[in-house]
């Protein structure tokens, strides 16, 4: 049976964090690839900075040596917001049979159980929580203990006030960041 992790998020933008901690599930779980889904308004967040298609092609860039990481632009496609369960059983129906592992941040699981069809979503896939969070958060699921210090807070708030991103973010992502003149106002 195929493995394949999902991993949602805003990615705005994408930086060593999300692919290190992507890395890290993929070979603690053996897991054949990880699909990195971008979301186009997050419900439980605010709007994103850049578009989605900047997002998207950042997104792209940070990946495209990777052979066992892709995007799915599935949630930029719908009408937002973005539900996680409408995504995993839309990848449920592109990859049938396949074991989907959903990928969330520690901060995420105080809200966990009032998401969207929570009580169908926990049957669909096994969750895999990645630390974020100062303190360790209890939970019953798979983890990965590792926690690595870059938030797309900090790289927005840096690149604000003119401080370098280099070694935050792929190589690829900062051209495109700074070739579209991104994240110049004062993040929030």
């Amino acid at each position: 049976m195929q493995k394949i992790g999902i991993y949602g998020g805003t990615f705005d933008p994408v930086h060593h964090a999300h692919l290190i901690l992507a890395r890290f599930a993929l070979e603690k779980f053996a897991l054949e690839r990880i699909i990195f889904v971008p979301t186009r308004i997050s419900p439980h967040k605010n709007a994103s900075v850049a578009t989605p298609e900047t997002r998207l092609q950042m997104l792209r860039s940070a990946i495209e040596s990777e052979p066992q990481f892709e995007v799915d632009d599935c949630e930029l496609e719908r009408d937002p917001p973005s539900y996680t369960i409408d995504t995993v059983k839309k990848l449920k129906e592109k990859h049938p049979g396949a074991h989907l592992f959903l990928l969330i941040g520690d901060d995420n699981l105080a809200g966990l159980p009032s998401w969207r069809g929570f009580e169908d979503l926990r049957h669909m896939v096994t969750f895999i929580v990645l630390q974020r969070a100062f303190t360790p958060v209890a939970h019953e699921y798979l983890s990965v203990d590792r926690r690595i210090d870059i938030s797309a807070t900090e790289i927005r708030q840096r690149m604000a006030t003119g401080r370098t991103i280099h070694f935050l973010v792929p190589r690829a992502v900062e051209e495109i960041i700074r070739a579209r003149g991104l994240y110049r106002e004062v993040a929030k």
